[in-house]
């Protein structure tokens, strides 16, 4: 089972503030751990979104829109995410338990989301077999 555990932005993260060493070493013991344990996939910070666009399509075969960043509501935009590959969902939230305070202000939030595997979204075979071969699952 693989989960997406996305650490949420700040009013610090989004002004481009940088973490503290402290906190550096404490992420890199954590991912140190998680990569030990066999489980790390991908694990990388994103830069603010004032860097950033959103790309939405609000008409039905309609031409995309695109809006430059920055975006507005902090707590909504992802500062950084962390993919594993684990046995169960309570195993993903021992994970997610262990990971240091993301911010180091006592502002971090994350969440944790399973992510798809091909065998839930298509029920035909061959779908599935090029959905795994694209992904290199």
């Amino acid at each position: 089972m693989r989960f997406m555990m996305i650490v949420k932005a700040t009013t610090d993260s989004e002004a481009g503030e940088k973490p503290s060493e402290e906190l550096l070493e404490a992420m890199l013991r954590y991912n140190e751990e998680l990569a030990k344990a066999g489980v790390l996939l991908a694990a990388d910070g994103l830069q603010p979104s004032s860097s950033g666009v959103r790309i939405s399509y609000p008409e039905p075969g309609g031409k995309p829109k695109i809006v430059d960043g920055p975006f507005t509501e902090a707590k909504e935009i992802i500062a950084g995410y962390t993919l594993i590959e684990v046995k169960s969902r309570e195993e993903a939230i021992q994970w997610v338990m262990r990971m240091p305070d993301p911010h180091g202000k006592g502002q971090g939030e994350i969440e944790l989301r399973q992510i798809f595997e091909p065998e839930e979204l298509s029920a035909n075979e061959e779908t599935r077999a090029k959905i795994k071969g694209q992904f290199g699952l």
